[in-house]
């Protein structure tokens, strides 16, 4: 195996604190410096269909975002499908997926300067079929950065929780990189956990401060997590949700409630309140002052006319058979993922961390 390539495991305390924001803005932060930066995600949780292969979704978004020029399979190599534990646990052929592994190392660090591994959940995600974080970057030969969500005890408490599966197998973290720090305590969490981390023998390279933008699902997302379908406005997929209300109140009172952003979910027989949010529309022209969209809940539909206004209107509308209060819990439980051909999110992503990661800092120590 490629052993002279250098590399870093970016691994994370916790699902979704942030490892693949970290690993993108590394990405083209590393880019700037070395030119030829490859990427691989060893083992993957939530894949897509791709020319009939099961890639992971982090892999697609780096390779349509930077171009990688490696093949997909090399940069997911393992997909972990509904039944992959259950059929590891009965066959246990684990030398094949090191080999698997590896031999995929090999073939993403090929004619590349540097390589970002990222990982998948906490350190020991992976172990029920020996393939825990810890285990993949000894494998792969790589020291790890840990990403962590903003705080002092509780993110100090993971971080040394997490280190010791490392340090089990060997690999050594250097440094920490913390995620979605309130704006309002930032440098007092920074100063805190910095201090914390020191007495661990750990040093805190960067520390990103929570972005409203990267926390805002977009109005695809929303449709695709309530399995709903767009009645009009596809177009508006990409439109950002700031907040999200329930129509239940009389639609006198709704318009105080659309502000530009809102996404205002009602029974589809809510006429009333359909109108008022048609109405608001044509008062605020321009997206920027739109409200973000409708969702008609109930599987339920206005009469005709209506209908016919809505369609007609600027007012996206994604109808659902989720009734309104599932609905708004299920958007408020979603994960917003960063997807192919987010331009804004991506490039707001690389700003931070050019900003606020020692990108210097993290060489010097690999």
């Amino acid at each position: 195996m490629n052993t002279t390539t250098p590399r870093i495991f970016i691994a994370a305390t916790q699902q979704n604190d942030g490892k693949t924001t970290t690993s993108l803005g590394l990405f083209a932060a590393l880019r700037k410096r070395f030119g030829r930066i490859g990427f691989i995600k060893p083992v993957g949780q939530r894949f897509v269909e791709v020319e009939g292969q099961r890639i992971d979704e982090d892999s697609v978004l780096i390779d349509q975002t930077f171009s990688v020029q490696t093949p997909l399979e090399a940069m997911s190599p393992i997909a972990v499908e509904p039944d992959f534990t259950r059929r590891y646990i009965e066959h246990q052929d684990g030398e094949f997926l090191v080999r698997r592994i590896q031999n995929s190392f090999d073939r993403t660090a090929w004619e590349k300067d540097f390589v970002i591994i990222e990982g998948t959940g906490h350190a020991g995600v992976g172990s029920v079929f020996d393939l825990s974080n810890a285990r993949v970057a000894r494998l792969l030969q790589s020291k790890v950065v840990l990403v962590v969500k903003g705080g002092i005890g509780r993110a100090i408490d993971e971080v040394a929780l997490n280190r010791s599966l490392f340090e089990k197998e060997g690999v050594e973290v250097v440094g920490v990189v913390m995620n979605k720090v309130l704006p309002e305590k930032y440098e007092h969490v920074r100063d805190f956990v910095g201090r914390g981390l020191a007495r661990l023998g750990l040093e805190l390279i960067g520390a990103i401060p929570d972005e409203p933008l990267l926390a805002n699902a977009t109005l695809g997302q929303v449709c695709r997590n309530i399995r709903g379908d767009f009645l009009n406005g596809r177009a508006y997929a990409r439109r950002r949700v700031q907040k999200v209300i329930i129509g239940a109140m009389n639609s006198s009172h709704v318009l105080q409630y659309l502000t530009p952003g809102t996404l205002l979910i009602t029974p589809g027989d809510r006429e009333d309140v359909i109108l008022a949010a048609i109405s608001m529309s044509a008062l605020n022209e321009g997206d920027a002052q739109s409200i973000a969209g409708l969702v008609l809940s109930g599987d339920l539909l206005p009469q005709e006319p209506v209908r016919r206004l809505l369609m007609h209107s600027e007012v996206p509308t994604v109808t659902t058979k989720m009734d309104s209060y599932t609905a708004a819990n299920t958007i408020h439980s979603m994960t917003v993922k960063t997807l192919p051909g987010d331009t804004e999110r991506i490039a707001r992503i690389q700003t931070l961390i050019d900003q606020h990661v020692d990108v210097e800092r993290l060489l010097q120590k690999i």
